[in-house]
């Protein structure tokens, strides 16, 4: 089968190259997924740029999927899929930027029926990332939460998981559609004001941005949450805030890395979307918004970086 291929390269920086390889067999409890559409999300582009320090290489990389049970228990044979891999996929295990994937049986989620192969393959990361940052911050029906970066994949989900749950919803980006517009109010004052003077009950971080996580610090309501899912990809890392405002007011910081998430909860977290995307609660990516390529253009699609929604899709 053909897949992309990460090998080990000089100064930590991977190889990525398109390569033949021979297909995986079937072990005790696992299934043989013939992947129809596989998104290339930013921490895949990461990862080929040697930027998590944990991936074993030789590997194929990729987390998100969507396909059809090629082999495994005959129940399952046929159904059509869709998954991410948490801490495994693209990791520890090859991923599925390849024409077949092997995977444990609790690792799949039936992919919605209203949703295309390209649209299913989208929806890994964001929308399980989403629920991560969400769950950790004990979001509640009623409470307020301020989502910057809701222009983004995984932003997008939070808006839309948090107003599943209950939650009132502003959006901060760089957008003038967007409650907060980043761009002209940095210290996004303008949340403040939308809720009544006293804040968002949690912040839900989706940029990297340590002006921002500071700014969502500051205006968010006493006992409230912030939960942060990246960190700048260049320059410091370092963030620093006031102790005393912090403890004072009994705000809590929380961080969210869904590349430690077990498969099997990803799949979990997954299969509670299912009926939401059925029933028009949830909403997926347009197909004229992906920009579909096949494999012999994946690498080129890794080294654009992907500023464009790039999925991989296959002709068995």
């Amino acid at each position: 089968m053909r897949a992309l291929r990460l090998t080990a390269g000089d100064g930590g920086v991977p190889n990525l190259s398109l390569e033949n390889v021979p297909r995986p067999s079937l072990g005790a409890n696992e299934v043989l997924v013939k992947i129809v559409a596989s998104a290339i999300n930013p921490s895949d582009i990461l990862n080929s740029k040697g930027g998590f320090n944990h991936t074993h290489f030789p590997i194929t990389p990729g987390r998100d999927y969507a396909g059809i049970v090629a082999d495994g228990p005959a129940d399952l044979v046929g159904k059509e899929v869709f998954g991410t891999g948490g801490a495994a996929l693209g990791f520890d295990s090859d991923g599925p930027h390849a024409e077949y994937l092997l995977v444990p049986q609790d690792a799949i989620a039936f992919k919605p029926k209203n949703l295309s192969f390209a649209q299913a393959a989208t929806l890994g990361v964001p929308f399980t990332t989403a629920a991560l940052g969400l769950h950790r911050a004990q979001v509640k029906a009623g409470e307020s939460v301020l989502v910057i970066g809701a222009s983004g994949s995984v932003g997008s989900a939070a808006c839309q998981v948090a107003k599943q749950i209950g939650c009132k919803v502003l959006t901060a980006a760089r957008r003038d559609w967007a409650d907060v517009n980043t761009a002209t109010d940095p210290t996004l004052q303008k949340a403040k004001e939308l809720t009544g003077g006293q804040g968002p009950d949690v912040v839900f971080e989706a940029t990297g941005s340590t002006e921002l996580m500071h700014a969502g610090l500051q205006i968010l309501a006493p006992g409230g949450r912030l939960s942060f899912i990246s960190a700048p990809r260049k320059g410091s890392t370092d963030f620093t805030f006031d102790m005393k405002q912090l403890y004072r007011e009994e705000k809590i910081i929380i961080g969210c890395n869904s590349v430690r998430s077990k498969i099997s909860d990803t799949a979990k977290d997954l299969t509670l979307t299912t009926s939401a995307f059925e029933m028009g609660d949830l909403q997926a990516p347009t197909e004229s918004s992906l920009e579909q390529i096949e494999i012999d253009h994946a690498v080129e699609a890794y080294q654009s970086g992907a500023a464009k929604k790039f999925v991989i899709v296959f002709k068995h």
